[in-house]
């Protein structure tokens, strides 16, 4: 028994020092790939051909970066990883029958860059190391940048840049307040909703997004002022 606690001590121990070692070198180094990534191509409706094109924060509009936090995360450069009040308001509406996510772009990141996307408590376990290794070892832009880099916005489309190209024939730096909102719109399944061709559902989610893009304070140099 001893022998397995302490085997089992120094798994956790080189899983968490590797991990570390990992998400310090990504705050440098773009990942070369994701998880889902690898996964969608056992998926029937994989295409064969993946597109997306790293840019740096200063090459992607201040409208995507407000689009974006209005619409995943609202008090992104307030918290540390977690929004505890959206957990707890997302607690209360699964007990009411309600459906909410309670996500942070930080959460979504770890989860994106490190994890497989089915839910489980295993994944939630460790997408919560995660987000506190890329808190602590990550700035705030860095994150951002990252997410918007790796996010899935169609089959095979990943990235701000290659999302911009595809459905807007523009640059992410050219995208416009709307163009941005819709494409924010459709992150939480980006597969199933368009842009383009938005369904009911994601015309509301953008509507809101552009309703809250302007409460979304960015620093001049910073994303968080």
């Amino acid at each position: 028994m001893r022998v397995a606690l302490r085997i089992i001590l120094w798994l956790g121990m080189a899983f968490a020092v590797v991990s570390a070692a990992v998400v310090f070198i990504y705050r440098f180094v773009p990942p070369p790939g994701t998880p889902l990534m690898v996964l969608r191509k056992f998926d029937d409706r994989y295409t064969g051909h993946v597109r997306q094109r790293w840019v740096p924060l200063r090459r992607i509009s201040r409208n995507v970066l407000r689009a974006v936090i209005a619409a995943e995360d609202a008090r992104f450069c307030q918290h540390n990883g977690f929004d505890f009040e959206a957990i707890e308001k997302a607690l209360q509406e699964d007990r009411e029958g309600g459906v909410r996510g309670a996500s942070t772009i930080t959460q979504q990141t770890a989860k994106n860059l490190f994890l497989w996307p089915y839910r489980d408590y295993v994944r939630k376990g460790l997408e919560a190391w995660f987000a506190v290794l890329l808190e602590l070892l990550w700035s705030k832009d860095r994150i951002l940048e990252t997410y918007l880099n790796i996010a899935e916005w169609g089959d095979g489309i990943y990235g701000i840049e290659s999302a911009a190209r595809h459905y807007y024939r523009r640059s992410a730096r050219s995208l416009t307040r709307h163009q941005s909102a819709y494409l924010a719109a459709v992150l939480p399944n980006a597969r199933v909703f368009s842009p383009v061709s938005p369904s009911r559902a994601t015309r509301v989610r953008a509507a809101a997004a552009l309703r809250r893009m302007n409460a979304v304070a960015l620093g001049k140099r910073r994303v968080c002022p």
